[in-house]
């Protein structure tokens, strides 16, 4: 499955974001798909999950309470909300898919820039 991450950019501290991972060429059918994000000089780290199947959540303890993951059967897409943002949440955020057999993401999207200015 090819993923499309979008909806990043310039937001001051306290704002709010919505990121979309979209899946071209087919539905998400039974995958999990994920949040992650990498910022400058450190790992990726995971934020959050969601199943197709049943929309089950799961979420880093470092964002709970302020994102919100959800997805949307009619545009095929797994959003991630993004409250009260803080400078340190500055990062690429990718979205990430596996089959829910699977603990390793096998799938990938290009990374979509969120800034946030203090």
């Amino acid at each position: 499955v090819q993923l499309q991450a979008s909806g990043g950019g310039l937001v001051q501290a306290g704002g709010s974001l919505r990121l979309s991972c979209a899946a071209s060429g087919r539905t998400f059918g039974t995958y999990v798909v994920a949040w992650f994000r990498q910022a400058p000089g450190k790992e990726r780290d995971f934020l959050a999950y969601i199943t197709w199947i049943g929309g089950r959540t799961y979420y880093a303890d470092s964002v709970k309470g302020r994102f919100t993951i959800s997805r949307d059967n009619a545009r095929n897409t797994v959003d991630l909300q993004m409250n009260s943002l803080k400078s340190e949440d500055t990062a690429v955020y990718y979205c990430a898919a596996r089959r829910p057999e699977k603990s390793m993401y096998d799938y990938w999207g290009q990374g979509t820039q969120v800034t946030v200015s203090s």
